[in-house]
């Protein structure tokens, strides 16, 4: 699959011939995250960290809130590497850090080593310190303690020249059950299909900044759609992974889909794009493209407006939804048009009435001891928590988003406190 790249420098997105010459100044990096966030990652790369001349670390954390996305770029401690995936990176890409003795103390499979080489041999700090280290000997020292390794062909990166398949192939083989994803020379969808069918994911940035690939393509690149019609089925989904239906999409679809980041398929009827809600106003923001494990269907994540995704007016072709997502779609709708007097006007309009009835249901089922009598409790709190919620303007999707967030911590609450107060 492919992996966007946003490369930092001055705060600004930019992209380097060879590590050394800016050909590419993109500016604020932010949209560029909202648009590569259809990809299941995105590397982001500290290029000022990594030649040590100051950092963007400002500019990470807000991009780690818009994307899926692992952090790499002059992470020289185990400590600066846990305050990444702490906040939030999926995984941290460690250069000169890539020891036994570090990686030992982060979770495997959160890290990746990036091997970056000049003519096979190794080089650091922004690409600008030769270590003299052989590539495969690297791999074979870490392949047992991460994730993953990044291979960046330096002399190679930023000139879209082609990739190497003969080393690709070879640094394949020395990876064992680590991923391989290879950076520097890639130029077209054909360069992510042929390194997909490897079993390696390409790292892209010049090709993406210049136009010569476009991100919808690259995302389907790997895709093995029928040969009948070039279609693939696509499963639309929304941003609780309800299933809202069935469609169709090729690659001008995705293509369309991604560049104006909504909901847009193929009518094999009209045999034309679909744009969803173009005429009813049902539209949907898109969120995310993912390929299944065959590569032959995609599923896309979508945020769902209007009455659904159904032509019969229904939210899912598969009829009403349930659980905690339509309960905070049924309550947003009743802060809009409560009628005066009612119980749920009343919760929206008294911040303390509210307030008392959380702490009310948290007590209760804090003392709660029977099964039912645990889950009859802990409804209550969910559900006065989704009237906070609603009354407030605050999605679901926003408290799972944080939830997930969370998940990536690798150092508990606890262990962070103790570690504070220690340095006092």
């Amino acid at each position: 699959m492919i992996i966007p790249s946003i490369d930092l420098m001055n705060g600004a997105a930019v992209q380097l011939v060879g590590g050394e010459t800016m050909v590419v100044d993109a500016g604020d990096p932010r949209p560029i995250a909202k648009r590569f966030a259809a990809a299941p990652e995105v590397a982001v790369v500290d290029l000022d960290a990594a030649r040590g001349h100051g950092d963007n670390g400002s500019v990470v954390r807000d991009l780690l809130r818009m994307a899926r996305c692992r952090v790499g770029g002059g992470i020289r401690s185990v400590d600066r590497a846990l305050d990444w995936l702490d906040t939030g990176a999926t995984k941290v890409v460690l250069g000169s850090l890539a020891t036994l003795d570090a990686v030992r103390q982060l979770p495997r499979e959160r890290v990746v080593a990036a091997l970056d080489t000049r003519d096979g041999e190794v080089v650091t700090h922004g690409w600008t310190k030769r270590t003299g280290a052989d590539v495969v000997e690297r791999m074979r020292e870490l392949r047992e303690h991460v994730g993953g390794f990044l291979v960046t062909f330096v002399e190679r990166e930023g000139r879209m020249g082609g990739l190497p398949w003969e080393t690709i192939a070879a640094l394949k083989r020395e990876t064992g059950d680590a991923q391989l994803v290879i950076a520097g020379g890639a130029r077209s969808a054909q360069d992510i299909a042929r390194a997909d069918d490897l079993g390696v994911d390409v790292q892209v940035g010049m090709a993406l900044y210049t136009g010569a690939l476009d991100l919808g393509d690259g995302l389907v690149a790997p895709m093995r759609p029928r040969k009948k019609d070039a279609l693939y089925p696509t499963v639309v989904c929304d941003e609780q992974g309800v299933a809202l239906g069935l469609a169709w999409s090729n690659r001008e679809s995705v293509r369309e889909a991604v560049r104006t980041g909504k909901g847009v398929y193929w009518s094999r009827s009209r045999s034309a794009l679909w744009r969803k809600g173009e005429m009813s106003g049902d539209t949907q923001r898109l969120l995310r493209v993912d390929l299944d494990c065959d590569r032959d269907a995609l599923r896309f994540v979508v945020e769902q407006a209007g009455a659904g995704f159904c032509h019969t007016g229904s939210r899912a072709c598969f009829g009403e939804d349930w659980g905690l997502g339509r309960l905070s779609r049924r309550l947003s709708a009743r802060m809009r048009s409560a009628p005066e007097g009612s119980y749920t006007a009343a919760l929206a309009q008294n911040p303390d009435l509210l307030r008392d009835k959380l702490l009310e249901e948290a007590e209760e089922l804090a003392s709660a001891q029977m099964p039912h009598d645990i889950a009859w409790e802990a409804a209550d709190v969910l559900y006065f928590t989704c009237v906070a919620l609603a009354a407030r303007g605050v999605p679901l999707a926003a408290v799972e988003a944080m939830l997930d967030r969370r998940a990536l911590r690798v150092r508990r609450r606890s262990q962070i406190v103790d570690q504070r107060e220690g340095a006092q």
